[in-house]
């Protein structure tokens, strides 16, 4: 529920007492007019109004979406997880903790896609923290030992590998060859002999090894990553119980005598993140603070840094999330910027400088939604 106080002009002494320090409550959120958080209301009103002229919500199955989008391409292509039909756009623009713009339904759990990976990366975050994993750059195998990481090529792959979508890894994952997922090149048969480049030395963005990654984590953390996640991060910054995370029917691995799925990073072959915008609100504004929730640190504050590293190989990537480096990305943002993507338009945007969390959904033009945004600032 979004409360809504301070409306009318406020002073500027009024304006700067609200500083950063608000943190809302679970299932509230307080609403502050758009000239109390530094706005001009007419022009952050016209750029909700784009917004959702450009929201993208048909056609509402994503069951289909899914399929005719990656089957034409990729060889015994097959959905393996749960899907869930969209519904309307929505969106959420918060400053200095508070809302100033929301549209849509903001409780509705909806699939999410690659803004999956965002999440899964701050598992890394939280086994690094906990000693789980002793040195990003330390061979996975040395902490997973499984012939997934056996071999001269697939020996040498490292978390850092696997987190910026460098590690070339070489296999098959539930079912699906890493080969067959976005395959390059002209020739189908060409494909699983492709040419195996040393880790760290090319990008290419790969559901199956991003899946790798979560299994990984799973096999040193020893828990659910779902239960991680909601015991750790979701209920301690307030977010609702409706949200799941989810993997395939056949993403079931054994952790100490236990059947445990192994969830995706992303919706590509159906699965990952389902979970409402207000929920992603609480979750962007967490990375915001640098992982400071009303005083309790839920993951290292240094993490940001670490995950925003640029990629050499794609200096617009780091560790999952999608960096605004030299400003290619949205050159009206601060080079500082980063945020989560998924198909479809799903988006958390993080602005440290702006103090701006923007989160949207079903909206693809990102760079257009958020120079509207900044637009609307006030000097």
């Amino acid at each position: 529920m979004i409360k809504r106080a301070l409306g009318g002009a406020l002073c500027l002494w009024a304006v700067a007492a609200l500083g950063d320090s608000y943190f809302p409550e679970r299932g509230e959120w307080t609403q502050r007019a758009p000239e109390a958080l530094g706005f001009d209301a007419q022009a952050l009103d016209d750029a909700v109004r784009w917004m959702r002229d450009n929201a993208e919500v048909e056609p509402s199955d994503l069951y289909g979406v899914i399929y005719n989008h990656f089957a034409p391409r990729e060889p015994d292509f097959r959905i393996l997880g749960p899907t869930r039909p969209r519904a309307g756009d929505s969106g959420m623009i918060i400053r200095r903790g508070y809302v100033v713009a929301s549209w849509g339904d903001l409780d509705r759990a909806d699939m999410t896609f690659s803004v999956a990976k965002s999440y899964l990366s701050t598992m890394a975050a939280l086994a690094l923290d906990d000693g789980a994993i002793a040195d990003l750059d330390e061979p996975v195998r040395k902490r997973v030992q499984h012939p997934r990481f056996d071999g001269p090529h697939n020996s040498r792959i490292t978390w850092h590998h696997l987190l910026n979508q460098t590690s070339d890894w070489s296999g098959t994952l539930w079912d699906i060859p890493d080969w067959a997922d976005r395959p390059e090149g002209d020739d189908p048969d060409a494909w699983p002999d492709r040419e195996l480049h040393e880790p760290g030395t090319r990008y290419k963005y790969n559901d199956v090894r991003v899946n790798l990654l979560a299994w990984s984590l799973l096999q040193v953390l020893r828990e659910p990553l779902p239960v991680i996640l909601r015991e750790r991060i979701m209920d301690p910054i307030g977010a609702s119980p409706t949200w799941r995370w989810t993997g395939y029917s056949n993403s079931w691995t054994d952790i100490d005598g236990q059947r445990v799925q192994s969830v995706s990073g992303g919706g590509h072959f159906g699965g990952g993140m389902f979970i409402s915008t207000e929920d992603h609100a609480r979750f962007g504004l967490v990375f915001k603070r640098r992982g400071n929730w009303n005083g309790t640190q839920l993951f290292p504050a240094d993490w940001i840094d670490t995950m925003t590293q640029p990629t050499p190989e794609l200096p617009s990537y780091g560790y999952m999330w999608w960096l605004n480096t030299d400003r290619e990305g949205i050159p009206a943002a601060p080079e500082e910027a980063y945020w989560a993507a998924g198909f479809g338009g799903n988006y958390i945007y993080i602005d440290e400088p702006n103090e701006l969390v923007v989160v949207l959904r079903w909206t693809p033009d990102l760079e257009g939604a958020i120079t509207r945004i900044l637009n609307a600032l006030t000097p």
